[in-house]
């Protein structure tokens, strides 16, 4: 039957797997992977000869040769050691094998029934984190998608906690919710709070990009009760800047708020001792994110989830239901209690694997790499007489002008960029000025890649 033939051991299964193991065995270890680039609609159908899915199915051979010659060409290889925009990802060979070894064992992460191995790992993995952080040794959390799953899980439980602190004070609840953030925020954290129907109250940042403890003081100060979180960020998308944590973490010997800290790019800097003072105050934060899918080597999509007191995370989220009686009446950690998702992948078993592989210290050694990388291409754009640094980078991401570019010349230029495979730069802005960046993750970007883009410019 054809039901059983998609899940029995046979020997049509056995030629399926070896296929797609060949293949992501020559794609991890290939010397050189391509960058690639998107098609149009119009062009993948062509390519894929119109349909993919029919009632008798193409046979594994075609289907994945649809993939690899077809589909996987127009994505582009955001762990590229050239790809520089948004925020690119890195995952280590032992991330990736081990991603391989997750979907293969029908491992489930919500639960310490039904994955207490699992759990227990990516717990170990947390546990770590959070020294790194800081944080106290009874802190955890979870690992989530991505950060604006991350985010408002974590705003979802400040403001249950907002709620207990205001009724026990016998206080009457506010009709809205604030949400103080800085106007450089992610953002995911205004997502949040229009899934949670908060509002949210934004500071401007200081002349630096940062988001300081005066802007944050006059907020609390005027809204009260109402607020229910601060948000600060720990490295920004589009600079890289960490906000004055120090400062409006010292608020709260003034005034009563929960403070959570959007580190899912930056947080990860924290590895490289030369880099930890500039995130002083994170260890005064109720909650914090980082993203191991970025600076953190793991795979799409890994999202670390921190509490300073996980029961906070369980009474906001654990769900009830009669079905769920034997896992909500146990004492177990379950993950699935910490955040707004109930079904889960243990998305943080390759990082586990990674760090047991490579060891802590390999980690430290790759961020302070990427950051003395950054300040040398920094250095090299400044002497530049062609190019204008906008601001010296504080992390991985350096921001920088063609002088006398307009915005259709960088399209030009980052187009060209792509379509010749040498690397994928896009143009970003800022004060209604266009500019370009690199935001560079990768342990395998070099200078001379950063120097063989920047001649490009000329």
């Amino acid at each position: 039957m054809t039901a059983e033939r998609m899940h029995a051991a046979s020997a049509e299964s056995t030629a399926i797997v070896d296929a797609v193991l060949d293949y992501s065995r020559r794609r991890m270890l290939s010397d050189f992977v391509p960058l690639d680039k998107p098609q149009t609609p119009e062009e993948l159908i062509r390519l894929t000869g119109g349909r993919t899915i029919t009632d008798q199915g193409l046979g594994a051979t075609r289907a994945l040769a649809t993939f690899e010659h077809v589909l996987a060409p127009a994505c582009l290889s955001t762990s590229h050691p050239l790809y520089l925009s948004f925020i690119p990802t890195a995952p280590t060979m032992a991330a990736i094998a081990f991603d391989l070894v997750v979907s293969a064992s029908g491992l489930y992460g919500g639960s310490w029934l039904e994955g207490a191995g699992a759990v227990h790992a990516e717990n170990e993995v947390l546990a770590f984190l959070a020294r790194e952080f800081g944080l106290p040794d009874s802190a955890g959390g979870v690992f989530v998608q991505g950060g604006t799953i991350g985010n408002l899980s974590a705003l979802v439980a400040a403001r249950e906690a907002a709620k207990a602190r205001l009724v026990a004070a016998g206080k009457e609840l506010p009709t809205r919710w604030k949400i103080v953030c800085s106007t450089e925020a992610h953002s995911s954290n205004k997502s949040a709070a229009k899934v949670m129907d908060a509002d949210v109250l934004l500071v401007p940042a200081g002349e630096d990009g940062r988001l300081h403890a005066d802007g944050v003081r006059a907020a609390l100060a005027e809204h009260g009760d109402e607020v229910c979180a601060v948000v600060a960020t720990g490295g920004s998308t589009n600079f890289g800047i960490v906000d004055d944590i120090s400062g409006i973490a010292a608020l709260k010997d003034e005034f009563d708020f929960w403070l959570h800290i959007d580190g899912a790019y930056g947080l990860t800097a924290m590895l490289a001792p030369e880099a930890r003072p500039i995130f002083a105050g994170v260890e005064r934060a109720d909650s914090m994110i980082v993203d191991p899918h970025k600076w953190l080597f793991a795979p799409f999509d890994c999202c670390a989830l921190l509490y300073r007191d996980p029961d906070n995370g369980r009474r906001a989220h654990t769900q009830h239901a009669e079905y769920l009686d034997t896992l909500t009446d146990a004492d177990d950690f379950n993950p699935s209690d910490y955040s707004i998702q109930l079904t889960r992948r243990p998305r943080g078993l390759p990082l586990w694997f990674s760090l047991a592989t490579y060891g802590v210290t390999a980690y430290r050694e790759a961020v302070s790499a990427t950051l003395a990388l950054t300040q040398r291409i920094a250095e090299e754009i400044a002497r530049r007489p062609e190019l204008t640094l906008v601001r010296d980078p504080q992390l991985s991401v350096v921001v920088f002008e063609r002088n006398g570019w307009d915005r259709a010349d960088y399209d030009r230029w980052s187009d060209r960029l792509l379509d010749t495979q040498h690397a994928f730069v896009v143009p970003s802005s800022h004060a209604g000025r266009p500019n370009t960046r690199f935001a560079i993750l990768n342990p395998l970007t070099t200078f001379d890649d950063l120097v063989g883009i920047l001649d490009t410019m000329k």
